[in-house]
């Protein structure tokens, strides 16, 4: 039984607990990391002496930041000598009223292609460009929360925002339209009809394949070009050797290919749009990237 005291302090977080999981979602790729760093906060949360923080958002916000850029600095060198391409863990979004992306921020700024631009800024640039642009936080606050002067932080987030923008996607393609093509790709690998695979590929189309060292086949290298991309995705699906299924869902604010074997998360198929075709692949296959889905 909790006391009135515990009660109130675990009320507060829970009200700030969406917010704070969407910070550090994008801040570090992963869901279970996120939820590893939520628990820590709440846990400083708690220690903190009853009528001593002013503000449970700004308090919350900084713990969680904070935790996130240590977590970032730490986990630099095990991403370095990560097996293969490194892409983040999915997130499921379809029909989840009580999603942590639900509420206010927008659904691209959490989408694969976003996610793995943000992992090419510094840690420091990444909390500064997320405070801003997705979560709205004024300058002298996100200063305070990343221990930095005010100015420094204005120009750090021009940076990034110029980068992101200038490596984002310039194609927008309609819900609709992003369903007729995984459709028409998963028919094409079901059927093995690489020529009807090669025709939904734009000709540099680029493949990674995040099985961590723990797949079968992923490829340890990223692929490019309409042929290679198409025989390396027929062949892999004949490497699965036990009944799966797909569905196309929503991952990550956008439609994606979800393959379970034996009832189990097996792979998240992402792609990106750009032209009518399909420009880039993301196949995220590391068993421990995909235990949140059971």
């Amino acid at each position: 039984m909790l006391s009135p005291p515990e009660k109130e302090a675990m009320d507060q977080f829970e009200q700030y607990r969406p917010l704070m999981f969407s910070i550090a979602y994008r801040m570090l790729g992963s869901v279970t990391e996120a939820e590893d760093i939520l628990q820590n906060a709440y846990l400083r949360y708690r220690q903190m002496p009853a009528g001593s923080i002013d503000s449970p958002k700004a308090f919350l916000s900084t713990v969680v930041t904070r935790l996130c850029l240590n977590h970032l600095q730490a986990a630099r060198v095990q991403r370095e000598s990560y097996l293969g391409p490194w892409l983040p863990e999915p997130l499921l979004t379809e029909d989840d009223p009580g999603s942590p992306t639900s509420h206010a921020e927008k659904l691209e700024s959490i989408s694969m292609a976003f996610l793995v631009l943000l992992e090419r800024l510094t840690p420091v640039e990444r909390a500064v460009f997320l405070l801003r642009e997705v979560f709205d936080y004024p300058y002298p606050e996100i200063a305070a929360i990343v221990g930095k002067e005010e100015v420094s932080c204005r120009q750090i987030f021009s940076r990034a925002k110029k980068f992101i923008a200038a490596q984002s996607p310039r194609f927008t393609p309609s819900t609709e339209h992003y369903h007729q093509l995984l459709q028409q790709f998963l028919e094409a690998v079901e059927e093995g009809d690489l020529d009807g695979l090669t025709q939904l590929l734009t000709s540099d189309v680029t493949l990674w394949t995040d099985g961590g060292g723990k797949v079968r086949g992923a490829a340890t290298r990223s692929l490019h070009g309409q042929e290679v991309v198409a025989r390396f995705v027929i062949a892999s699906q004949r490497l699965i050797q036990a009944t799966f299924t797909a569905e196309i869902t929503e991952v990550n604010g956008e439609p994606a290919i979800l393959l379970r074997v034996d009832g189990h998360p097996f792979s998240v198929v992402s792609v990106t749009i750009a032209q009518q075709h399909i420009a880039e692949i993301r196949v995220i296959g590391n068993p421990e990237k995909l235990r949140h889905l059971e």
